[in-house]
């Protein structure tokens, strides 16, 4: 067995072996061969880091078995960044998108290997300092407003969504989450849900359905930051679409006040020295957004309802004993929590 084979059969989701030819020809020399690493993944898209002919690069795959169609779409993420190349977010360079599941599978693609720090905990950032916290956390609004200003059409992306009715389209959707995880009854959550669904249309209305990128998943652990503090590169493309672009700047919020709030939310960095407040969050958005911010409430509610969502299917997974592991027991407790939230911003109005 070559060393290519050996490192191969260790990495599950990437055979080395079938991969090498279609990667000499799509994008690069191999030299004496590709040896790579598996970084994250696992319920997520499969990460690796492949060392070729001195050179480095990343690869993206679904996970290994069987996906939901729409799930881990390779395709959307590889388009989405190479959309976004000539413009002044930051994103890697894209090399290839392969489709042909003869290769590895399921499609994937090979993308630049950016240096940078993803930073996840408010430890990470307390280390760096509080001036250096909050110019992070001030290049990190700006990074988003500058993606919420690029022009779907003028970079190809004209038919990467469909931004009429989007917000309604979210309401259904996240209502239909909760239907199809359906284990008790959340009072709030219908009553949330009922608030939502007709303040929707309304909404859409005034603000006239602007298309925007949607990046579906921002918060700072999703974007690269050098020792300069400058941002390298924005990552996770997996959730993006062309819609009401409000919705990542709300749910960033949310993310944060779930950091300080929650323990073992999915960041804590909110929680570090310096870090913006969420009124300085959207102030600093707002100063160079030209969006109207009015019915932004609204927006907070909706990414509530979202993350109340997602976490009651995983409490439905741990309910009908689909999910492993340990720390599932109490999932189901922080929902309660998540809707009181959504509900309380929508009173702010």
């Amino acid at each position: 067995m070559s060393s290519a084979e050996a490192a191969g059969a260790a990495l599950p989701g990437l055979d080395l072996v079938a991969l090498t030819p279609w990667f000499a020809e799509h994008v690069g020399d191999v030299g004496d061969g590709i040896t790579a690493e598996h970084i994250t993944g696992g319920k997520s898209n499969l990460t690796y880091r492949l060392r070729a002919d001195g050179r480095e690069y990343i690869l993206r795959r679904p996970p290994v078995g069987t996906l939901l169609a729409t799930a881990h779409d390779m395709g959307r993420e590889h388009r989405m960044m190479a959309a976004l190349a000539e413009t002044a977010v930051p994103v890697p360079v894209m090399y290839a998108f392969c489709d042909d599941e003869s290769v590895l599978g399921a499609p994937f693609y090979v993308m630049e290997a950016v240096e940078g720090t993803p930073y996840r905990r408010a430890s990470e950032l307390t280390a760096r300092g509080t001036e250096r916290t909050r110019q992070i956390s001030e290049r990190l609004v700006d990074t988003l407003a500058t993606l919420h200003a690029v022009d779907p059409a003028e970079v190809g992306l004209a038919d990467f969504g469909r931004p009429q009715g989007y917000l309604q389209r979210q309401v259904g959707r996240w209502r239909k989450q909760f239907d199809a995880s359906h284990t008790r009854e959340l009072p709030d959550m219908l009553t949330l849900y009922a608030a939502l669904a007709e303040r929707a249309a309304q909404v859409e209305v005034r603000s006239g359905s602007p298309a925007g990128i949607v990046h579906g998943d921002f918060r700072l652990d999703n974007v690269l930051f050098d020792n300069n503090d400058q941002p390298t590169a924005v990552l996770d493309w997996e959730l993006s679409t062309i819609g009401d672009s409000l919705t990542d700047l709300a749910l960033m919020g949310v993310y944060d006040t779930m950091g300080k709030l929650m323990p073992g939310a999915v960041s804590d960095v909110s929680a570090a020295p310096g870090y913006l407040s969420d009124e300085e969050v959207v102030a600093r958005y707002a100063s160079t957004s030209t969006r109207d911010l009015s019915d932004f409430s609204f927006y907070t509610a909706l990414s509530w309802f979202k993350l109340a969502g997602i976490v009651e299917g995983i409490h439905y997974r741990y309910v009908n004993k689909q999910t492993v592991g340990e720390g599932f027991a109490g999932i189901g407790d922080g929902v309660f929590p998540l809707l009181s939230a959504g509900l309380a911003a929508l009173n702010d109005h």
